[in-house]
């Protein structure tokens, strides 16, 4: 069995619930935004001599993605392609919030992550079982891919 299968069937272990699983649907993308949105938000410091370059997505956020890009291209390539989809969309949302929004990016990325978690552990108390990501760090980022996957299935794509 592949690595990324085993991750996902040990992550829909504790996701069988309906209404958790509907929390997940809803929350998992809005922490994945916003925690998007918080690295955003850190100033650029050393960054900044890319800006000439690459405009505004000279920023930590670009860099931490493209790094969580190659953990999902290890696991699965074609799923790796719809991870940086979304994270491409997240990047477009949290920069036309930065430059249109007069509620500053931080701001708003941090209320979604605090009430997109809160929502989560309740999911979890419905469910009956912990989170994934407190036996294991890495399923903070299977999150997001085990949604994908179900996506990718829908449509008839390998993943």
């Amino acid at each position: 069995m592949r690595k990324i299968d085993q991750l996902l069937a040990e992550y829909g272990v504790s996701h069988q619930n309906p209404t958790n699983k509907t929390i997940h649907w809803i929350c998992v993308p809005a922490i994945f935004f916003s925690i998007v949105g918080l690295v955003f938000s850190i100033p650029q410091g050393p960054l900044v001599a890319l800006e000439p370059v690459m405009g505004n997505l000279a920023n930590w956020a670009t860099l931490a993605l493209a790094i969580v890009l190659v953990y999902y291209a290890f696991l699965s390539p074609p799923l790796a392609l719809g991870m940086f989809l979304f994270a491409s969309l997240c990047l477009a949302i949290a920069n036309l919030i930065h430059i249109l929004s007069p509620i500053p990016l931080w701001i708003v990325s941090l209320a979604i992550f605090v009430i997109a978690w809160i929502f989560q552990f309740y999911g979890h108390k419905i469910e009956g079982k912990k989170p994934s990501f407190l036996k294991d760090l890495q399923f903070l980022l299977i999150g997001p891919a085990w949604l994908m996957h179900f996506i990718y299935k829908r449509f008839g794509f390998a993943y």
